[in-house]
């Protein structure tokens, strides 16, 4: 199967007949030529992979990190692709120079994502802080500096880019003045603007074929099955501008299902209403991930792990679900009834999460524990929301993973806890009872003991955070 898609490619105008479920590292690699990208781990998890893709938003481009071993080259659909060539001045540029300089480079393997990453950064941001700079490359992994050379090539960059006159220029020519990004750069809008005229967007009305897949995110499709997906009818929906909307009706909060992470991280209702749920997205996956993985495809991935369905689960979200002629909707906590069996019927998909907004009297915490603090999966992960006036619980809501083969919401353990004073033997004690909901299962992430001992105490954590002052820690430990 192939698909007209149509972008820019660094400084190049591309439309050609492709199968849209190429990745672009292989379009790059394979079809362009374009080997400054490179192939390591193809998970998503290395970053040496990593491209820069513009979008066109309003008269602005809006740019992001992504790993091009998990981007189909069909969501490139009207935007604009640089990869590591599309960086290339006359000479060296001062982030390429820095790195060489303060030994940020070794092997090289990994250095174009290292730079790209950098890239990205200064691209969205006109005041530079080094930890910020270096959070924006925790997507991208070295095995040969320690990392220390790479910080000073941060720190040197931001030295000599606070040292140039700033006009009121954009930040995109401020750079191609600093020569950092070459000229190029400034005619992409206009460029873009053009192309639009030119796509040719995924029907969902189409019924010639059924789709064997259909593609939100694809951070774990990919992963999983990046060669299925070439041999197969695929439709992609993350450029669905329909399902990326978030917006307030009332007093609930409705989520698109081609939400990424990130756009939900930045948006201004979600940081509004949902403040306590913000702090946690910098645990979920890399910069680059939170940038392609959607919400919907969380939900439907039906990881029993999966960090946002976990969160969502507490919050007692609903599913919006519809065909192109049904819609339905039911409690998130309804739709997973097996090891990766959804209530979900086969042309479904999910239009929307919504949120009820908590009031003032609800108080939420979120848990868990990896290997690595970031870029892990989580062995146990929990989410609570408790309402309370202060000392009683009014209403509450669980969730758990990795102890069950579904993301888990503790309905039993939730009954048990309404209308109860807080204090540390009712917490104890319903840590216990909630053994009784779970059944996780010994593999890589720890035993099933180990799994069940972690959820306990952090079950516990809830409400020695959430409620210091009416728990005694001594009695729970």
């Amino acid at each position: 199967m192939k698909k007209k898609i149509t972008f820019i490619c660094n400084d190049e105008n591309i439309s050609i007949e492709i199968n849209p479920a190429l990745t672009v590292l292989d379009y790059l690699r394979d079809n362009k030529r374009l080997t400054g990208t490179k192939e390591g781990c193809r998970e998503g998890d290395c970053g040496a992979c990593t491209v820069i893709v513009g979008r066109l938003n309003g008269k602005r481009i809006v740019y992001q990190t992504i790993n091009s071993c998990l981007l189909p080259i069909a969501d490139l659909n009207g935007k604009h692709l640089v990869s590591i060539e599309g960086l290339n001045l006359d000479g060296l540029n001062i982030i390429q120079e820095q790195m060489v300089d303060e030994g940020g480079t070794q092997c090289g393997f990994c250095t174009p994502g290292f730079i790209i990453s950098m890239t990205n950064y200064f691209i969205n941001h006109s005041e530079y802080d080094p930890e910020k700079a270096a959070l924006a490359l925790d997507g991208n992994i070295c095995r040969c500096t320690g990392y220390l050379g790479i910080r000073r090539a941060i720190q040197n960059v931001i030295a000599y880019l606070n040292s140039i006159p700033r006009k009121n220029s954009n930040q995109t020519d401020f750079l191609m003045k600093a020569q950092i990004l070459p000229e190029y750069f400034s005619s992409i809008p206009k460029r873009l603007k053009t192309l639009s005229k030119e796509i040719q967007y995924d029907k969902p009305t189409e019924k010639k074929i059924k789709p064997r897949y259909v593609v939100s995110g694809g951070t774990d499709l990919f992963v999983q099955k990046w060669e299925s997906l070439l041999e197969s009818n695929v439709r992609f929906i993350s450029g669905n501008e329909a399902l990326k909307e978030i917006r307030k009706e009332g007093n609930t909060i409705f989520i698109g299902g081609a939400v990424t992470i990130s756009e939900f991280e930045n948006s201004p209702l979600i940081r509004k209403h949902l403040p306590e749920v913000t702090k946690y997205l910098n645990l979920f996956g890399s910069q680059p991930i939170r940038n392609r993985a959607t919400i919907a495809g969380n939900i439907v991935n039906a990881s029993p792990i999966a960090d946002m369905t976990n969160i969502l689960l507490a919050l007692s979200a609903n599913l919006n679900l519809t065909t192109n002629k049904k819609k339905r909707s039911l409690p998130l906590n309804e739709f997973y009834l097996g090891y990766k069996t959804l209530n979900k019927k086969e042309k479904e998909i999910i239009e929307n999460i919504s949120i009820e907004i908590p009031s003032k009297e609800h108080y939420f915490n979120y848990e868990r524990i990896s290997r690595r603090t970031y870029l892990d999966i989580a062995s146990v992960n929990t989410a609570a929301l408790i309402k309370s006036d202060g000392k009683r619980i009014i209403d509450i809501s669980i969730s758990a993973g990795g102890v069950a083969p579904i993301p888990l919401y503790l309905k039993s353990t939730c009954n048990f806890f309404k209308g109860k004073e807080i204090n540390s033997d009712l917490v104890d004690e319903a840590a216990h009872y909630a053994l009784s909901e779970i059944s996780p299962i010994s593999d890589a992430r720890g035993s099933a003991e180990y799994k069940s001992l972690l959820l306990k105490q952090l079950l516990k954590a809830h409400f020695i955070k959430l409620f210091p002052q009416l728990i005694e820690v001594e009695v729970l430990v």
